[in-house]
């Protein structure tokens, strides 16, 4: 409770601490992140990342996510199902190893399995009615729906956390499966898709049994392909205005066959995508200052590639801010919804208007 006294008469206003647990599951198939976390409004919105957690798949749900997109409609409803209930146990478990006695909601971006916007869809499973059927706590979800059915991209929603969290930095980069970024333009926050990243990153270091190139080092002892590296740039996405969004479809449609045309090394491979994020990033970063967070960010490699490209200052966060950003912000995307204010941002997707997505189960 806050007391105030304003031009003689005090005033008391009650601020409300929210508790949620924000769940991603991303494209680079890293595994769950959970972030339980604090929310206050006041002026601005405070938040406290409390504990946090990643649940790794097996290898066996690791290939059925990664094949999902080719998978009958049964399995892929079986498969929302187990994920639904695999999240939903996580959950309790998280809870109670670090004995959290107060979650008001979890939200759930769910897997990406589809994302064509300009169909008018974009998929997630991960079914949230038995993330709540597991839990017993009120569960949101289905952040993209109500933005991609207003005619945007209903990607990314991270730009409106890093507005209303992260808004003393020029920049907020996520180096995730795809490469994200968003900033201030004309006093809107506008943000949007720049390139592929780990998503390729990991196809390469997985064809020598490596889950990810772990600092970049491989990458490091290769030998940009000037050819390669050409075709990689000339993909027509990389031309367009944002609003933009990449998928898993793009990935699978223009860079896979340019990864196996190519009779080069794995480092060889490596450093040619390295160098062509860095390129893309790069082409967008100005002055100021550059948050980055996500998986990449562990890239010591692609960071100074990256750096070479600009003047900007990157700033690399604590462990928790570069691995849960994410997570936090979906948690954060659930406090909008739970208190009716907007949650995805028209500039930045595209829609013909502000609004408020999330279904909410329980």
């Amino acid at each position: 409770m806050i007391i105030f006294k304003a031009k003689g008469i005090f005033a008391t206003f009650i601020m409300q601490a929210y508790h949620l647990i924000g769940i991603m599951s991303g494209t680079s198939l890293d595994g769950i992140d959970l972030c339980y976390s604090e929310f206050i409004q006041s002026e601005r919105i405070t938040y406290r990342i409390i504990h946090t957690k990643t649940i790794s798949y097996s290898e066996d749900l690791k290939d059925r996510l990664d094949e999902a997109h080719q998978s009958s409609s049964l399995e892929l409803i079986r498969l929302d199902a187990d994920l639904g209930r695999l999240i939903g146990s996580s959950v309790n478990e998280f809870i109670h190893e670090f004995d959290i006695k107060k979650v008001d909601a979890i939200a759930s971006h769910g897997h990406t399995v589809f994302h064509e916007p300009q169909q008018g869809y974009s998929t997630q499973i991960g079914n949230p009615a038995h993330i709540y059927a597991s839990t017993g706590i009120k569960t949101i979800a289905d952040f993209r729906s109500v933005d991609v059915a207003l005619q945007g991209q209903g990607a990314p929603l991270v730009p409106i956390g890093d507005d209303l969290l992260f808004n003393e930095f020029s920049y907020c980069l996520n180096l995730g499966g795809i490469a994200n970024l968003s900033h201030r333009k004309s006093r809107t926050r506008i943000g949007y898709d720049v390139s592929i990243c780990n998503m390729a990153l990991n196809h390469l270091a997985n064809k020598v049994g490596q889950p990810f190139d772990m600092d970049g080092n491989m990458a490091e002892s290769g030998t940009v392909c000037i050819e390669m590296l050409d075709e990689m740039n000339d993909f027509h996405f990389l031309a367009k205005v944002p609003p933009k969004s990449l998928g898993k479809e793009q990935f699978l449609e223009f860079y896979l066959p340019i990864l196996n045309k190519f009779e080069i090394s794995i480092p060889d491979a490596l450093a040619t995508v390295v160098e062509h994020i860095a390129l893309q990033i790069g082409n967008y970063l100005n002055n100021g200052t550059c948050l980055v967070s996500g998986g990449g960010a562990h890239n010591h490699f692609l960071l100074s590639r990256l750096q070479s490209k600009t003047s900007c200052e990157l700033i690399v966060p604590d462990d928790n801010t570069i691995n849960f950003k994410e997570a936090l912000i979906f948690g954060l995307l659930g406090f909008l919804r739970l208190t009716h204010q907007t949650n995805s941002i028209s500039a930045v997707t595209g829609a013909c208007k502000d609004s408020i997505g999330g279904c909410i189960y329980g």
